[in-house]
């Protein structure tokens, strides 16, 4: 059975980690979506929030599973008798950072391998920082989220 492990903050979800989740739903027998926190990232909604989220937005894909996570990735892949990780790409800027990481995860966990997916072309330049300050100036984030994110970005 191919399992993947989607990491992530999903802070917040958008339609384009939809749309990959979606289309890799066909290529892996089960996806996990591990919702995890970040030092690095100032996390607006709290994890239980966005696991609910993911996990309501989601819910239309049989194959996939909605966790959370605060270890390190490698070891939550273990966890979960996973050996492939998720990531998207949408920009060469994005491609760096994630070369580095594969190189790390190496490291650590030679046996998992990641696989690259890219968004759909009309969903590329969407990421979760920008659609949370739009949020925070209270823009219209409707066309980058599902529905109940935008409903639940709006009461915070």
């Amino acid at each position: 059975m191919k399992i993947a492990v989607y990491p992530g903050t999903f802070n917040p979800i958008t339609n384009g980690h939809t749309d990959l989740v979606e289309r890799a739903s066909h290529l892996f027998d089960q996806i996990i979506v591990a919702v995890g926190t970040s030092r690095q990232k100032n996390n607006t909604l709290p994890n239980e929030r966005r696991v609910e989220l993911a996990t309501e937005v989601l819910a239309h894909i049989d194959n996939v599973e909605v966790r959370p996570f605060d270890t390190l990735l490698t070891d939550f892949v273990k966890k979960c008798d996973a050996n492939i990780i998720l990531r998207g790409l949408r920009t060469v800027a994005d491609f760096e950072y994630e070369f580095q990481l594969v190189g790390m995860n190496r490291v650590l966990a030679p046996n998992i391998e990641t696989v690259f997916l890219a968004p759909a072309e009309h969903l590329s330049y969407i990421s979760s920082t920008l659609v949370r300050e739009i949020a925070s100036y209270g823009g219209d984030i409707s066309k980058f989220v599902h529905p109940l994110v935008a409903i639940s970005m709006s009461e915070e």
